[in-house]
């Protein structure tokens, strides 16, 4: 009997398909401290914290109420609150349109490293 080999296609991506839910934003008192990759917390740059995808993972995320994208660099661990799926940078919160209200209903989609 022969085997088919695995199909790892479907796999590549350590989330699979895109997911949904709440993005939130770093607050001002974090800027220049560690995050968990070292690297310092930039409020300027286009970054991002996630549970478990690698750091360095470029992940796409869509606001779900505008459309609005920001394409950002995983370099932190969290959110650590249920229901929330990342953290952004300020910079990445307003280029989402979501400073104001502090949060906001998100598709990722991982793009890779």
């Amino acid at each position: 009997m022969k085997r088919k080999a695995a199909d790892t296609r479907a796999s590549a991506s350590p989330m699979g398909k895109p997911r949904r839910g709440e993005a939130t934003y770093y607050a001002s008192y974090f800027e220049g401290r560690p995050t968990a990759s070292g690297e310092p917390y930039d409020s300027q740059a286009m970054t991002a914290a996630h549970k478990t995808l690698p750091f360095g993972t470029k992940v796409k995320v869509t606001a779900l109420d505008s459309g609005e994208t920001a394409v950002v660099r995983i370099n932190d661990r969290g959110p650590f609150v249920d229901g929330r799926i990342i953290d952004l940078s300020r910079k990445a919160a307003e280029q989402l349109g979501m400073v104001h209200e502090g949060a906001a209903e998100v598709q990722l989609q991982v793009l890779g490293q």
